[in-house]
C-alpha cells in the first residue's frame, strides 16, 4: 500500500501538470490565432475544389481579369480564377509538408537519442557526419536527390524529411545531454534495462517539449521548401493549383507592373500558413518553457 501511493501521487501531478498546460495553451493568443490561420488552410486542404467558387484548373476566355469584379481575385494567363487556385491549393503543400515533417523528426529524434546516450566514437562520427552535411546548402542537396530520384509526391516528402533529420538531431541531442546523467536515467541503469529501454522509455518522454517545438518550426521550413521546390521545377506539375507553382508560372508578369494579382495572393497564402504555424510554435515554446 505504502508503495502504491506514491505512485498514483505521482500520476496525479503529472495529470494536473498537463492540464495546467493545456489552459495555458488555450488561454495563449499567440497560440489560438496559430491555430485559426492553419485550421483554416487544413479545412481548405481537406474540401479542396468541391466548396471553391470556381473549378481551380478550368481555363475560360476572360484571362488576367482584374480582382474585385465577376472573379473576386482575378483570373491568370489561362483565365483561371485566382482565388479557387489558392483555395484548393492548400492540398499539395499540407499533404508533403506534414508527413515530410514527421519523416524528419522521428529520424532524427532516434539519431539524437543515439548519439546523445552513447557519446564517445558513435558521437563524434555521426556528429562529423551531420556537420559535413549542414556544410552544404539544404535546397542543393534537395534538388540534386529529386533530380536523381525523379519528381512525385512520395520523393519530395522522403527528401524533405532527410534533409531536416541532421538539423532535428542536434535539438534532441541538446535535450538528451541534459537528461543522460540524471537520477531517473542512473537508476534505470543500475536495474539493468538496455540502452534502447533506456533511451525510448526513460529519456524520451522527459524531451517531448523541445521535439515538440522543433517539429512545428521545422513544419515552417517544409512548408517554404515545398513551395520553393515546386517553385523552381522539382515540386508538383501543372496544372496542379500549388502556391508555389501559382507563382512560378505567372512571375514574368510582374516585369510589366500589371498583373500583380497572380504573383501576390499565392505568395500571401504562404506567407499567413507560415506564420500561423509559427505563431503555434511560440505559444507552445512559452507555455513548455514555463
Amino acid at each position: 500500500m505504502t508503495a502504491i501511493a506514491p505512485a498514483i501521487a505521482q500520476r496525479s501531478e503529472v495529470s494536473v501538470a498537463r492540464r495546467e498546460r493545456l489552459r495555458a495553451l488555450v488561454r495563449s493568443k499567440t497560440f489560438v490565432v496559430g491555430v485559426l490561420i492553419v485550421g483554416w488552410w487544413v479545412f481548405w486542404a481537406v474540401v479542396g475544389s468541391s466548396l471553391t467558387p470556381h473549378d481551380p484548373l478550368d481555363q475560360t476566355s476572360s484571362v488576367l481579369a482584374r480582382p474585385f469584379g465577376h472573379y473576386w481575385l482575378g483570373t491568370d494567363t489561362l483565365g483561371r480564377d485566382v482565388l479557387s487556385r489558392v483555395l484548393a491549393g492548400a492540398t499539395g503543400v499540407l499533404k508533403v509538408a506534414p508527413l515530410a515533417t514527421v519523416l524528419g523528426i522521428a529520424g532524427g529524434t532516434v539519431i539524437g537519442l543515439v548519439t546523445g546516450y552513447f557519446r564517445g566514437i558513435v558521437d563524434d562520427s555521426i556528429s562529423r557526419l551531420i556537420d559535413a552535411v549542414l556544410a552544404l546548402p539544404l535546397i542543393v542537396i534537395a534538388v540534386t536527390a529529386i533530380v536523381a530520384l525523379g519528381t512525385s509526391l512520395g520523393t519530395l516528402i522522403v527528401v524533405i524529411g532527410v534533409v531536416f533529420m541532421p538539423i532535428v538531431s542536434r535539438t534532441v541531442r541538446a535535450a538528451v545531454l541534459a537528461e543522460r546523467d540524471l537520477d531517473y536515467v542512473q537508476a534505470a541503469k543500475l536495474r539493468g534495462e538496455h540502452a534502447p529501454y533506456v533511451m525510448f522509455v526513460e529519456i524520451l518522454p522527459n524531451i517531448v517539449a523541445p521535439i515538440v517545438v522543433e517539429a512545428t518550426v521545422r513544419l515552417g521550413y517544409a512548408i517554404f521548401t515545398v513551395a520553393g521546390l515546386t517553385f523552381l521545377g522539382f515540386g508538383l506539375q501543372p496544372p496542379a493549383p500549388d502556391w508555389g507553382l501559382q507563382i512560378a508560372e505567372n512571375y514574368a508578369l510582374l516585369a510589366g507592373g500589371s498583373y500583380w494579382w497572380t504573383v501576390l495572393f499565392p505568395g500571401l497564402a504562404i506567407a499567413t500558413l507560415v506564420i500561423g504555424v509559427n505563431l503555434i510554435a511560440d505559444g507552445l515554446q512559452q507555455v513548455l518553457d514555463r
